[in-house]
């Protein structure tokens, strides 16, 4: 059936609108509103109710609660299935990460009063600290994907990453053959430079970006103040550009490793979180019991 132009055309203008719309912002902040709402209705609740002796997790609303914070955080755990399937609509990948976000921020609340502030060096109370420190590194992960993206993308300049290798080949064949009218202490520098695995550094190097044990640094700091040949010279520049050419690409491994690393606490941390909150309900029923 033949569709009319102009609707297509409205269809395909709003498809694009909501391909490039944020999850954060995702259907005008419907899960942010929902989350929201959530928390507002659960601490009005709590503040309108007086449980004897006081609130707690033992009271029926510390039931209900922990029965909402529970299947939130199961489901919530279920994001790392999900993303493997792909699908659209309202079930979409987008839609299911800007519910994990603000359904997971609500948590702080429903959790909090859970406990009704009764918290102790007991196991519920660590399932509780583990759910916070869950709900921190995803905090944390939302910041770095709101910004970094941005930054990997501008440092690139439009390169990707075998065009930087590539670049930094070129270099090093060419300081290869500069070096070689150089005094044998002086071309060793640069060949040490060659011998520099780029991408050999430790997590910690990439992570803060500093790389004391930089060839390349101690060659273009030793060959500063060197002789005045044409060799030298030509020798210089290109150690510049190496350089440089090494500074773009370790931006670029620290800017990727700062929007990965928070996954290697987020990831076990849930798993953690999971298996306290069994633990959690199973000592529950055991004592209710």
């Amino acid at each position: 059936m033949a569709t009319h132009p102009e609707k297509d055309f409205e269809f395909h203008d709003e498809r694009r609108d909501t391909d490039h719309e944020s999850f954060l912002s995702h259907r005008r902040f419907y899960w942010l509103k929902l989350a929201a709402g959530i928390s507002l209705v659960s601490l009005l609740i709590y503040l309108l109710i007086d449980p004897e002796p006081r609130h707690n997790g033992g009271t029926w609303y510390g039931y209900t609660l922990g029965t909402i914070g529970a299947g939130l955080i199961v489901w919530l755990s279920l994001l790392g299935i999900r993303k493997r399937r792909m699908t659209e609509g309202k079930w979409s990948l987008k839609a299911w990460t800007s519910a994990h976000v603000y359904l997971g921020l609500s948590l702080i609340v429903i959790g909090t009063l859970h406990t009704g502030f009764q918290l102790g060096w007991n196991v519920h109370t660590l399932a509780w600290v583990l759910m916070m420190l869950v709900i921190v590194s995803g905090i944390y992960g939302i910041s770095v994907y709101a910004t970094l993206p941005q930054s990997l993308s501008s440092n690139r300049r439009e390169m990707t990453r075998g065009q930087m290798v590539e670049a930094l080949e070129a270099i090093d064949r060419q300081l290869e053959s500069a070096a070689q009218p150089l005094p044998r202490h002086e071309s060793d520098l640069v060949i040490d430079t060659l011998q520099d695995d780029v991408f050999g550094a430790g997590f910690i190097a990439r992570i803060t970006g500093r790389y004391p044990r930089c060839a390349t640094t101690r060659a273009i700091a030793n060959l500063a103040h060197s002789g005045g040949s044409e060799a030298h010279d030509r020798v210089r520049s290109l150690l510049g550009k190496r350089q440089s050419q090494l500074d773009q690409i370790r931006r670029q491994m620290r800017l990727k490793a700062l929007l990965e690393v928070w996954l290697f606490f987020h990831i076990p941390a849930t798993i953690a979180l999971i298996a306290a909150l069994i633990a959690h309900i199973i000592s529950v029923f055991y004592y209710w019991g």
